[in-house]
């Protein structure tokens, strides 16, 4: 049947077993949407991004951009008040959605209710998108169910899409990418109420060293789990948790490494890179920086520290920091062969103690293993979860599980 809601053009087909998905007008792309989640509770989607001219943007029910008004702005967060919740037909359904034109940094959010946006302007006098947040308890959608896919999707580059769970997993999503030719990528994410399974993993493994993994699980008033957070969001909020986490592995990376060599292969221009510890510096040939030991809070979140990247930093630096944290997250350092870097599979991945065991566990839980657990999820024989194509047909997201 066909539903239209101001105008914006979804069409729906209520599938027992399979969606069958006819046909339409050509878009410059369409999302098949299929929610997979049981019940009767209101699912909405949201889209938002950067257009080409570099400005905010949030897709309307009527199908056309809603672009904030900087002349309205202020630098006090201001509510999203125009109507930019694209809702879903019901369960197993499937809802088309086209989007108008090209985005970059664009999240696709999905919510069982709905979702609060603000806007504010910048230090440049630039609209800027106030996202919902897990970790501010003063945010208005501190207590929904939701999640997000990010894509960019360009005229010289085509379409990039992934599943990202960097900081957190509430709604169990996935991604299958149809291009022009034919082929298809597929990251199938993770299966319905992978929240609850995944705390419950978490909880074991608390009980198991002690350390407060169980604390990552959200719970409502209810008792259900409503999201799992990152080690490295659960950390921002409780700055002395997992403190010391990773201090014995560090000391022995130092120790091993002073007298060794540890080989980076960058697979780019930088090419292959040698390190070595000395003066309580690891230093990488070519690197502007030298690297002091990580803190626990470093390696959870691959961005502070040593793991920095700044404005100021050469290609060397910004090919080793992802390796380098990845190793580290991953545990690989110390392993048989884990002095070339990245060289091991994702078998040889967090098999000892300590270990990112949220990142372990969310791959572990995942259809195919496939959807970023950590910032640099795409390291090597990654488990990214990316989908691209420069000739993008039909992007299909799944909502609840495959």
């Amino acid at each position: 049947m066909e539903w239209k809601r101001l105008g914006v053009r979804i069409s729906i087909w209520i599938v027992l077993q399979f969606g069958i998905l006819t046909a339409g007008a050509a878009p410059q792309l369409s999302l098949s949407i299929v929610n997979n989640l049981p019940g009767d509770a209101s699912v909405n989607a949201y889209i938002t991004g950067l257009d080409s001219g570099n400005r905010l943007v949030l897709l309307q029910p009527d199908g056309t951009w809603y672009r904030p008004d900087a002349a309205t702005q202020s630098s006090t967060p201001t509510r999203i008040a125009t109507d930019v919740a694209i809702p879903l037909g019901p369960y197993r359904s499937v809802s088309v959605v086209d989007i108008p034109g090209y985005v970059t940094g664009g999240r696709i959010w999905f919510v069982v209710g709905t979702l609060t946006f603000s806007t504010v302007l910048d230090a440049n006098g630039l609209v800027t998108l106030v996202e919902p947040s897990v970790t501010d308890p003063s945010n208005p959608n501190i207590g929904m169910q939701w999640g997000f896919i990010e894509l960019t999707y360009s005229e010289t580059d085509g379409l990039f899409a992934n599943i990202s769970y960097v900081d957190f997993v509430s709604l169990a999503l996935g991604l299958s990418l149809q291009s022009a030719d034919g082929s298809k990528q597929m990251a199938r994410g993770l299966p319905a109420h992978a929240a609850r399974l995944i705390c419950d993993s978490l909880q074991m493994q608390a009980r198991i060293d002690g350390q407060p993994w169980d604390q990552l699980c959200v719970m409502d008033a209810a008792g259900d789990v409503i999201r799992v957070l990152s080690p490295a969001n659960y950390v921002s909020k409780q700055p002395t948790a997992f403190n010391d986490y990773y201090r014995d592995y560090v000391d022995q990376f130092w120790m091993t490494y002073s007298h060794g060599l540890l080989t980076l292969n960058t697979d780019n221009a930088a090419g292959v890179i040698e390190c070595t510890v000395s003066d309580a510096l690891l230093t990488c040939s070519g690197d502007n920086f030298g690297y002091s030991k990580p803190s626990t809070a470093d390696i959870f979140g691959c961005s502070s520290g040593p793991f920095a990247i700044g404005d100021g930093d050469n290609e060397i630096h910004r090919a080793v920091v992802p390796i380098l944290c990845a190793a580290f997250t991953r545990t690989t350092l110390l392993s048989d062969d884990g002095n070339i870097e990245p060289q091991l599979d994702s078998t040889s991945y967090y098999t000892t103690s300590p270990s990112n065991y949220y990142s372990k566990i969310v791959h572990d839980y995942e259809v195919d293993g496939k959807g970023y657990a950590f910032p640099y999820d795409d390291v090597g024989k990654g488990q990214a979860g990316l989908v691209s194509s420069t000739s993008p047909k039909l992007l299909t997201i799944t909502v609840g599980g495959p």
